[in-house]
């Protein structure tokens, strides 16, 4: 059963099994706030933890897998995004501080959970509208910068991956975003996404924090100029102003682009300006 850290250690604190413990966390993840719920449940009104959801179809060692033509068209897209694009990467680490204490607010008065996923999604649409170059596509003899802020969400099915589009995600509010994102999941696992739903994205996230990856680095999304890729929220040890250490919550992100389009000043203003508003969630919401 997959837990966060600090929910691991309650549990084991208060002698509770976390096969028992319902997750409300990113893909069942059981989190400090579940754990808590539970031990202050009477016993009648504790739910059984949900059954595991199906890894997919079992491999076994030595078999031969047909390609799907979903398969067959990222290997296309990616190879050529890979073989074409000279890609950089840029990483920062991120204090999560306020964006947990502002999200467990939120989990407690609305009825749409949202997910860190959610702030960086918003986050990174508002600094695209400062950076229309990270915003932008590579055409050869000329750059095309897009009016609009498109931003894509990479999301696992069993044969490939496909990016739902929030489409003008700049002008939405976090809580709009979290209920799209959550749909478009949903009808994506399910292959029930329209064509204009999952093409046309100018810039993509893609999150493996929910799998306990602290950090990794993505292949550009063709034709844009740049994809996010987003760590776990940990949390870890800080030394404060004072020399003194305490708990934290950091994220680190690494921006690929397409060196052809966005420059290494670039980038990294443009990160430093989704970390300046991930460090102050509240500024989403304005």
């Amino acid at each position: 059963m997959k837990a966060s850290p600090l929910a691991r250690s309650m549990a084991a604190q208060r002698n509770i099994p976390l096969d028992a413990v319902a997750g409300s966390g990113p893909n069942g993840r059981i989190i400090k706030r579940d754990i808590e719920s539970w031990a202050g449940a009477p016993p009648a009104q504790r739910a059984p933890a949900a059954a595991p959801a199906p890894a997919g179809p079992t491999i076994t060692p030595g078999q031969e897998i047909p390609v799907s033509g979903m398969r067959r068209t990222i290997a296309k897209r990616l190879a050529e995004s890979m073989f074409t694009a000279p890609h950089f990467y840029v990483t920062v680490e991120i204090d999560m501080d306020a964006a947990v204490a502002l999200r467990e607010q939120l989990q407690r008065g609305e009825d749409v959970k949202v997910t860190y996923n959610d702030l960086v999604v918003k986050a990174c649409a508002k600094a695209l509208t400062r950076f229309p170059m990270v915003n932008a596509s590579w055409a050869g003899d000329k750059i095309v910068t897009h009016g609009e802020v498109h931003v894509g969400v990479a999301v696992t099915i069993p044969d490939g991956l496909i990016t739902p589009v929030v489409r003008n995600a700049d002008r939405k509010s976090v809580l709009e975003i979290s209920r799209e994102v959550k749909d478009l999941a949903t009808r994506a696992r399910e292959r029930k996404l329209k064509p204009e739903e999952f093409t046309g994205s100018t810039f993509t996230i893609s999150n493996l924090g929910m799998y306990g990856v602290s950090e990794f680095t993505a292949i550009i999304n063709p034709p844009e100029s740049a994809i996010l890729a987003v760590g776990a929220v940990q949390r870890v040890a800080v030394v404060g102003e004072d020399d003194g250490i305490h708990p934290g919550h950091r994220m680190k992100v690494t921006l690929s682009s397409d060196h052809r389009t966005v420059d290494g000043a670039t980038a990294a203003q443009y990160l430093a300006e989704v970390r300046r508003l991930l460090e102050n969630p509240v500024s989403l919401f304005v």
